[in-house]
C-alpha cells in the first residue's frame, strides 16, 4: 500500500466525526461515498475500519485528484466518475448489489468554490459556469437565453429570492447591452437593484445559489439519490446525509421520515415504492432531528454553520 498523501489541503470534511459515529464503519463491510470531493470522509471511513469503499463524483476533477488516496488505500478504495443519484447501475456495473452505508455531503465542494475558472463564486471574477460535469447548459446559458419570467421562477423557487423578478429584469436589461458571461458582471448586476442585506450576507448570495442549483439538477439528484441508496442497503446499513440548502435538508427530512413510517412520503421518490408500496417501516431514524455543528468546529471553518446531518438506517427485518 502506498503513502496516504494525507488530506488535500483547503479541504475541510464538515461533521467528520458525526458522520462517522452515524455510519459505525465496520471491518469486511462495503460503503460508497456518493460525493467524493477532497476526499475527505473516504479517508476517514478507510482508516477507521478495514473496509471496502467505492467513492463517485460526477466532477471529473474530483476523480482525477483522488488518484493520489487511491494508490494509497489500494485496493480497498475504488473511484467511480458518476452521479450518485446513479448509484444503482454504477454499483451494478462492478458487481455489488448490496451496500453496509452510504455518505452523502451534498452541494458544492470547497475545490469548486474556490477555484474562479469554474464560475460557483462571486469572490471571485471568473466564467460564469458552474456545472459540475463541465457539460451541458451553463448558468451563462441560462441568464442570457431564458426569458425573464422563468429566471424569476428559478430565483424564487431555488434561491427563495424574495426580490426574484426585480433581478430577473435587471438580467435582462443588461443582457440586451451584451451577455453576461462573468461572475463578476452578474454580481454588479444583481446589485445594482438590491438593497444592502442588514444581515451581512451578500445580496447576489441567494440567485448564485438558485443558478448552480438548476444547472446542476441537484435537487432532482437529491430526491434520486436518497432512493437508490435505501434501496441499495443491507439490513443494518445506515444512509448518511450532509445537507447545506434548506430546500436538501427538507427534501432529505421527509425522505427519511417516510421511510421509518414517520409521516407520508412527499417525494415523487416515495420510499414506500421500495417496501413493495407498503407503509409499514423499514428503516428507523438513526437521528430524530437534524444534528448541527459544534462551537469548536465552527470557529476553524465557518462554511460548516449551515450543515445539517441527517441518518436512517435499514432494518434487520425490512
Amino acid at each position: 500500500m502506498a503513502a496516504d498523501p494525507g488530506p488535500n489541503p483547503g479541504h475541510v470534511p464538515v461533521m467528520l466525526a458525526e458522520v462517522l459515529h452515524a455510519l459505525a464503519p465496520r471491518d469486511g463491510a462495503t460503503y460508497l461515498d456518493g460525493t467524493f470531493g477532497g476526499g475527505g470522509y473516504a479517508r476517514a471511513i478507510l482508516q477507521a475500519a478495514g473496509c471496502t469503499l467505492y467513492a463517485t463524483d460526477r466532477d471529473p476533477d474530483a476523480i482525477a485528484r483522488g488518484a493520489a488516496l487511491v494508490a494509497a488505500f489500494a485496493p480497498r478504495l475504488r473511484l467511480v466518475e458518476g452521479r450518485f443519484g446513479e448509484m444503482v447501475e454504477l454499483m451494478a456495473e462492478r458487481g455489488v448489489a448490496q451496500l453496509d452505508g452510504v455518505v452523502l455531503d451534498l452541494g458544492v465542494s470547497s475545490f469548486q468554490l474556490d477555484q474562479a475558472e469554474r464560475g460557483f463564486s462571486f469572490r471571485f471574477d471568473g466564467p460564469l459556469d458552474m456545472r459540475m460535469e463541465k457539460a451541458g447548459p451553463s448558468a451563462a446559458d441560462l441568464v442570457n437565453r431564458l426569458p425573464e419570467a422563468e429566471i424569476a421562477t428559478i430565483l424564487w423557487e431555488l434561491g427563495e429570492e424574495r426580490h426574484s423578478r426585480r433581478i430577473a429584469r435587471a438580467i435582462v436589461a443588461a443582457r440586451r447591452e451584451s451577455a453576461i458571461e462573468t461572475t463578476g458582471r452578474l454580481r454588479s448586476v444583481i446589485h445594482s437593484v438590491m438593497p444592502r442585506d442588514p444581515s451581512g450576507i451578500d445580496s447576489a448570495t441567494r440567485s448564485f445559489q438558485a443558478l448552480r442549483l438548476k444547472v446542476n439538477d441537484e435537487l432532482g439528484e437529491v430526491e434520486r439519490g436518497l432512493a437508490a441508496a435505501a434501496s441499495l442497503l443491507a439490513p443494518g446499513g445506515r444512509l448518511v446525509v450532509v445537507a447545506f440548502h434548506s430546500l436538501e435538508d427538507r427534501i432529505v427530512k421527509r425522505f427519511m421520515q417516510a421511510a421509518a413510517g414517520r409521516a407520508p412520503g412527499t417525494s415523487r421518490h416515495d420510499p414506500s415504492a421500495l417496501l413493495g408500496g407498503h407503509r409499514q417501516a423499514g428503516f428507523r431514524l438513526v437521528t430524530n432531528n437534524a444534528q448541527r455543528p459544534g462551537e469548536a468546529e465552527l470557529s476553524v471553518n465557518p462554511r460548516a454553520r449551515s450543515a445539517r446531518l441527517r441518518a436512517l438506517e435499514k432494518l434487520e427485518t425490512a
